[in-house]
């Protein structure tokens, strides 16, 4: 064999070796979500906000969970009660994996929302999941970071006001990253399908 024909077996072969290479990353199976995929969004990246118990958190106190950050206030009369009655469901659903779900619930009104009432709160729905708390500054800073909207509708007294707000949740994957959106509605059962799923794929 001549040198020419040496190379051009090297290069024949390298060029096979690519093309398997690249059939094989197009043959990746991306995950098929219930929700809105949003893998790679650059917002919603964090919620330093302290839990009703006083401490201080951030997502990557959760690392190894799924976990799903709904917005809302204690006085909502039906999206937010609904929201975290699915999301206790959800992880009722999960049996031995439920300890591996994280709810998070980000108070939009802080001026009623006590440490005290969330505590309370959250405990109709699931002892384990926490309800989170900032100063009007910190909450408006967050919101902002996820694109939510809220807003205090006045009533007919000063405290019984309403809070308009947006009414969906962000789920992350056991490594921290925003994966999924879902829209209020949904439903337990398309919840549960994505948590499995992003378990699943953590291992």
């Amino acid at each position: 064999m001549n040198k020419r024909n040496a190379l051009q077996l090297i290069a024949a072969g390298a060029f096979s070796v690519g093309a398997v290479g690249l059939l094989g990353a197009c043959s990746e199976k991306k995950p098929e979500f219930r929700g809105v995929d949003i893998t790679g969004a650059d917002y919603a990246r964090d919620v330093p906000l302290a839990d009703h118990n006083g401490q201080q958190r951030s997502l990557q106190d959760f690392r190894g969970k799924v976990v799903v950050v709904f917005f809302g206030y204690t006085q909502c009369p039906d999206v937010c009660p609904t929201t975290l009655q699915e999301l206790a469901e959800v992880k009722q659903s999960l049996g031995k994996d439920g300890d591996r779900l994280q709810g998070i619930f980000v108070t939009v009104d802080p001026e009623r929302d006590t440490p005290e009432l969330l505590k309370a709160y959250m405990a109709n729905f699931d002892p384990t999941f926490l309800a989170l708390r900032g100063s009007p500054e910190q909450l408006a800073a967050v919101a902002k970071d996820f694109k939510i909207y809220y807003k205090k509708v006045d009533g007919k007294t000063p405290t019984s006001y309403t809070m308009d707000h947006s009414a969906g949740s962000y789920v992350y994957d056991p490594a921290g990253r925003l994966r999924v959106y879902h829209r209020y509605g949904s439903g337990a059962q398309a919840l549960a399908s994505d948590v499995r799923v992003l378990l699943q794929e953590a291992g």
